[in-house]
């Protein structure tokens, strides 16, 4: 992948990040009306209800209930997210969902193997998908760049990225990734969108000769 920048940030400045970018999603429901809250989301077959549900599925379901649950879906936790983020929009309302998320803001919970980079990564990722679909305001540049710059190969295999023969550059923070000759400057959400597969990149740059 090659960052240009490639520091290692405290857990302390990841910590405060992870929350600063829940407080900022909060504020943001906080003025969505039903019809907003309903509307698709990036994640496919998710309203933004449905994101939500899952942002805040780990303060709510926990221990041997949520084994359980991952065990009658084969252990496939794909399948089983996707069911019970619509099970959860069955029953809770809009502002249960917001409470959920109001009340966790500094929730130390980490994605198993994630650590403190996975958490801030499932937040700033899901807050995009869904603030992009409604035209809000995604994450600051520099948060951003703390989710690209932590990213490794194992990431962007998960989401199934390939960068070959492509550089991106940030237009908006100090960082690139990739190192091929067809170099493309994007902002850092223009990045991250592409890197998980949410859009393609407009493509700005021809090749090099």
């Amino acid at each position: 992948m090659n960052p240009k920048k490639n520091t290692h940030p405290s857990a302390e400045l990841i910590r405060d990040e992870t929350f600063a970018e829940r407080a900022r999603v909060v504020d943001l429901l906080n003025g969505l009306d039903s019809h907003d809250w309903s509307a698709p989301s990036l994640c496919t077959g998710w309203r933004v209800r449905e994101v939500v549900a899952h942002m805040t599925m780990a303060y709510r379901h926990r221990g041997l209930r949520f084994l359980l649950g991952l065990a009658r879906r084969g252990f496939r936790f794909n399948g089983f997210a996707d069911h019970l983020a619509h099970e959860d929009t069955n029953t809770l309302t809009n502002a249960d969902l917001l409470a959920a998320l109001r009340e966790n803001i500094r929730n130390p919970w980490r994605p198993p193997g994630g650590g403190p980079v996975g958490a801030l990564s499932h937040d700033v990722i899901h807050g995009l998908d869904i603030t992009e679909p409604l035209g809000l305001a995604s994450a600051p540049a520099e948060r951003i760049r703390l989710v690209l710059e932590q990213a490794g190969e194992k990431n962007l295999a998960y989401f199934g990225t390939d960068l070959t023969g492509v550089r991106l550059i940030a237009e908006d923070a100090e960082f690139s990734m990739g190192t091929g000759p067809r170099e493309v400057r994007a902002s850092a959400r223009e990045m991250l969108l592409t890197v998980t597969g949410r859009r393609p990149l407009r493509d700005q740059s021809p090749p090099r000769r």
